[in-house]
C-alpha cells in the first residue's frame, strides 16, 4: 500500500531496509516539524510586533503631549472652544466635533447609496452591466484624495454657494461641513460598493433559489434572506469607509473651511483633527507647548479611530452571532 510519509524518500526498493527507511522517515518528519515549528514563531513574532506597534505608537504620542496636559488641565484641552496656542489656549472641541460630525454626515450620505449600489450590482446587475461598473468603481478608488479635494473646490463648493445655500435661505461661502461630506462619501463609496458587493455575491445560489422558488419577489429574496446572510459582511464594509473616513486629510482641507469653531449648520465652516495637524504641524513652533498641543490633538485622533474599532468589532460579532 503507497504510504504518503514514505513517498520523498529517496531510495531503491531492492536496497533499502527497513531500518534504513524508518530511519529516513524520521528525520524528514522531524525536519518538517522544525519548519512548522519556525514559520510558526516567526508568524508570532511579526504578530506580536504589529500589536505592539500599536503600544509604541500610543506611548510615544502619550509622552511627547505630556507637556501640555501637565501645563493646562485636560478638561480646558478636550471641551475648550478656543484654539489661540499664542495665549496658551488649546481648546480641542471644535476639532472634535468637526471630525465627528463631517464623518457621521458622509457616512449618512454613503451607506444607503453604497449598500443600495453593491445590491444592485450582486443580485440584478447583467454581466454586461458589471462588466462595465465594477472597473468604474475601481477607478474612483485609486483616484488621489488631492483630486477629490479639487473636484470638490471646483464644484461642490460653488453649487453650495450659489444655489443649496439661497434655496435653503442661508448665506454660505460653500466651504462646510457639508463640502466635506459630500467629498469624503464619495471618497469612502468605492471601498463599501466594493466588498458590499463581493459578500452579497458570495451568498450560495441554492439558498437564493430556495426562496425565489417559495414564492418570494427578488427583492423579499435580497431583503429576508441575502441581506441576513451577508450582514457581517456589509457592516464590516462600512466599518472600511469609516476607517478611511475619520482619518482622511487633504481632501477635508480643501473644502471644510478650517475654522476653529463648533458648527451649528452643516453650511458652516469646519475644521478636523487630521487637518489641524496637516494645516500647523511644523509652524511657529517657537509658541510654547505648541508643538505638544498638535501631538495631543493626534493623541486623541488615534484614541476615536480604537475606540470605534473595538465598538465595531462588538457590533459585527453581535451580528454574526444573530446571523450564525
Amino acid at each position: 500500500m503507497f504510504n504518503s510519509e514514505t513517498a520523498d524518500v529517496p531510495r531503491s526498493c531492492e536496497s533499502w531496509s527497513d531500518a534504513q527507511v524508518r530511519a529516513e522517515v524520521e528525520r524528514k518528519q522531524i525536519e518538517r516539524r522544525r519548519r512548522d515549528t519556525l514559520a510558526r514563531r516567526v508568524s508570532f513574532s511579526v504578530a506580536v510586533g504589529a500589536s505592539l506597534l500599536v503600544v509604541v505608537i500610543a506611548l510615544a504620542l502619550l509622552w511627547r503631549s505630556s507637556a501640555v496636559l501637565s501645563a493646562v488641565p485636560i478638561g480646558r484641552l478636550l471641551f475648550g472652544s478656543t484654539w489661540r496656542p499664542s495665549v496658551t489656549e488649546f481648546g480641542l472641541l471644535p476639532f472634535i466635533v468637526g471630525t465627528a460630525c463631517v464623518t457621521g454626515l458622509a457616512m449618512v450620505l454613503a451607506i444607503p447609496v453604497c449598500v443600495l449600489s453593491a445590491i444592485y450590482l450582486a443580485q440584478y446587475a447583467s454581466k454586461k452591466i458589471r462588466r462595465a461598473v465594477v472597473p468604474l468603481v475601481d477607478l474612483l478608488a485609486g483616484i488621489p484624495s488631492v483630486v477629490h479635494g479639487l473636484w470638490g473646490v471646483l464644484f461642490v463648493v460653488p453649487v453650495l454657494r450659489e444655489y443649496v445655500g439661497p434655496w435653503l435661505g442661508r448665506s454660505t461661502t460653500g466651504y462646510s461641513l457639508l463640502a466635506g461630506a459630500i467629498v469624503l462619501a464619495i471618497m469612502v463609496a468605492p471601498i463599501i460598493v466594493s466588498v458590499s458587493d463581493e459578500v452579497l455575491r458570495a451568498v450560495p445560489c441554492e439558498v437564493v433559489d430556495a426562496s425565489l422558488a417559495l414564492g418570494a419577489t427578488r427583492w423579499q429574496t435580497v431583503k429576508h434572506v441575502v441581506l441576513r446572510r451577508a450582514l457581517p459582511g456589509v457592516i464590516a464594509a462600512v466599518i472600511l469607509g469609516f476607517s478611511r473616513a475619520l482619518g482622511e486629510t487633504m481632501a477635508v482641507i480643501m473644502v471644510i473651511g478650517n475654522v476653529a469653531k463648533v458648527p451649528s449648520s452643516v453650511l458652516d465652516p469646519a475644521a478636523t483633527l487630521p487637518g489641524l495637524i496637516a494645516n500647523n504641524y511644523g509652524e511657529i513652533m517657537s509658541v510654547p507647548l505648541y508643538d505638544s498641543a498638535l501631538l495631543l490633538a493626534a493623541l486623541v485622533l488615534f484614541v476615536i479611530v480604537m475606540a470605534f474599532n473595538v465598538l465595531a468589532r462588538v457590533v459585527l460579532q453581535r451580528a454574526e452571532r444573530r446571523c450564525a
